[in-house]
């Protein structure tokens, strides 16, 4: 692990910077103490990144988790109830991956994963518009008179440094790529205050707040921990439920792409990332962090900063619990509005527009349960309802196409008084596929001949077979004479279609 450490150390420096801000802005975003963001990047650095087999993969509080950090905090009435929630999220991702449980993002559609994603973007831009122009609670954002003017300025800046960063600088030359976009709009956001420090232009409520520790006792004081006397509130198991299936999802989808961005095609174990993710979580909410996730934007700053080992991820960890320790003034610096300047752009990337134009022009089978996984999301702020309603749209398009695709029906010209039909059954035909095929039959006018194809069949459900054998009685009735085709041959006018598929050789 230390082979590569000119690397590693580098690398978790500049991770470190990425992670500072997007910490504090995810917490922001949650609802959450600010600390308790910190206390996540501390976790998902040094337990994730011992924990993980993943080389470049760094992990920390995530942005697709804020919004329902922040409903579950709501609703729950308390940070320190919430806290269960997370620790027995933790515990349910520690036995997916003793299940092996780490494919689970492939048994969701694409078009479900990308509306959820989309979804939290969405939210994440909404609840950081207020934040952004220094809006207090409760007051209306449409009232310009409602505006602080300090926090304005300062956010317009910071989002204008991001933009010009991360679209014209960063391509500029490699001091752009090891100094992000971030830090500077967080640098620039400190000088601001200290220069207005005396016209009060911020106030201290439009500032970060994480506790100043005077000794040991009283860093060791800013730690919070669960409330297990609710451990028995159904709504906590809910929420762990919720928090074990987006992180799992989350950090399969990340763990996926980082190893797709890696130059050198490492492999992660995906069961053991699930278990790694599982005890950060449960350290994380013991002593009164976020639930974490691997993350893809500070996965990709260790992999453009050449980190080779996962020795970069415990760095950055280190690093910012120095953080907390040694500057905890400094960051009490830093105007809200830069961290919601972050995460507008944090928000805008996984909600960009093009995603919808993407899906829109995939068709309506990709569309449709896209947005039926996004609308739900935006409007309820419940993540799990825009997911299930995602799913069973996506599982009810899955089964109407499979309704029309289950065989090909040709109709040629009459020979010898009758009209000859051949119908071909697709590789696989189920029950769902019977009132598709039962219309086909119902159809064929009498007095014509069905040539029934099934050389390609590889499964046929006995459901299908029974429909086959009742219309041998209906086509005698009909005068339809059947030829049925398979890989055995060919055989007229069959007595059993039960007889004949039960000795087939293949499993249709």
């Amino acid at each position: 692990m230390f082979k590569y450490i000119k690397n590693d150390i580098p690398a978790s420096v500049v991770v470190f910077f990425v992670a500072l801000p997007l910490c504090l802005g995810i917490a922001l975003a949650s609802g959450a103490p600010l600390f308790s963001g910190l206390i996540a990047g501390i976790v998902g650095g040094i337990v994730v990144g011992g924990l993980s087999g993943s080389k470049i993969g760094v992990s920390g509080p995530a942005a697709g988790l804020a919004a329902i950090v922040l409903t579950a905090i709501s609703s729950l009435g308390s940070y320190e109830v919430f806290l269960v929630a997370v620790v027995l999220g933790g515990i349910i991702q520690l036995i997916l991956g003793l299940l092996k449980a780490g494919i689970i993002a492939y048994y969701f559609p694409s078009s479900v994963i990308k509306g959820m994603l989309t979804g939290i973007g969405i939210i994440i831009i909404l609840k950081q518009i207020p934040v952004f122009f220094g809006i207090e609670k409760g007051a209306s954002l449409f009232n310009f008179a409602n505006f602080s003017t300090g926090s304005t300025i300062i956010g317009v800046i910071s989002l204008a440094i991001l933009i010009l960063w991360g679209s014209v600088l960063s391509k500029k030359g490699k001091i752009f790529q090891v100094i992000q976009g971030p830090l500077v709009a967080v640098a620039i956001g400190i000088v601001y205050f200290v220069l207005t420090k005396s016209d009060e232009t911020l106030k201290i409520s439009e500032l970060v707040s994480v506790p100043v520790p005077e000794d040991a006792a009283s860093f060791l004081a800013q730690f919070s921990f669960p409330d297990f006397s609710a451990i028995t509130n159904p709504e906590v198991w809910v929420i762990a439920f919720t928090i074990a299936l987006v992180a799992s999802l989350e950090t399969l989808l990340c763990v996926e792409a980082t190893d797709k961005l890696d130059p050198h095609k490492n492999v992660t174990p995906t069961n053991r990332e699930l278990f790694a993710q599982g005890a950060g979580n449960i350290v994380s909410g013991l002593i009164g962090g976020l639930p974490i996730t691997q993350v893809i934007v500070r996965s990709s700053a260790n992999i453009q900063s050449g980190g080779r080992t996962k020795l970069s991820a415990i760095i950055h960890g280190f690093l910012l619990l120095i953080s907390i320790i040694l500057i905890p003034n400094l960051l009490n610096m830093i105007p809200l509005s830069v961290l919601a300047a972050v995460l507008l752009i944090v928000g805008f990337k996984l909600a960009k527009p093009s995603t919808f134009m993407t899906m829109f022009n995939s068709g309506w089978k990709q569309w449709i349960p896209f947005m039926a996984t996004v609308l739900p999301m935006v409007v309820t702020g419940n993540l799990l309802l825009g997911i299930g309603l995602g799913l069973t749209v996506g599982i009810v398009v899955i089964l109407i196409k499979s309704y029309q695709n289950s065989h090909f029906l040709h109709i040629e010209d009459k020979s010898n008084g009758k009209q000859r039909v051949k119908m071909t059954l697709a590789e696989e035909v189920t029950f769902f596929n019977k009132g598709a095929i039962l219309k086909e039959l119902d159809k064929l006018p009498e007095d014509s001949y069905l040539e029934l194809d099934v050389r390609k069949t590889r499964f046929l459900d006995n459901d299908i077979i029974e429909i086959l054998d009742d219309f041998a009685e209906k086509a005698k009735n009909r005068n339809i004479d059947i030829k049925l085709v398979s890989e055995r041959g060919v055989v007229e006018n069959p007595d059993s279609y039960i007889k004949f598929f039960k000795l087939r050789p293949k499993s249709a």
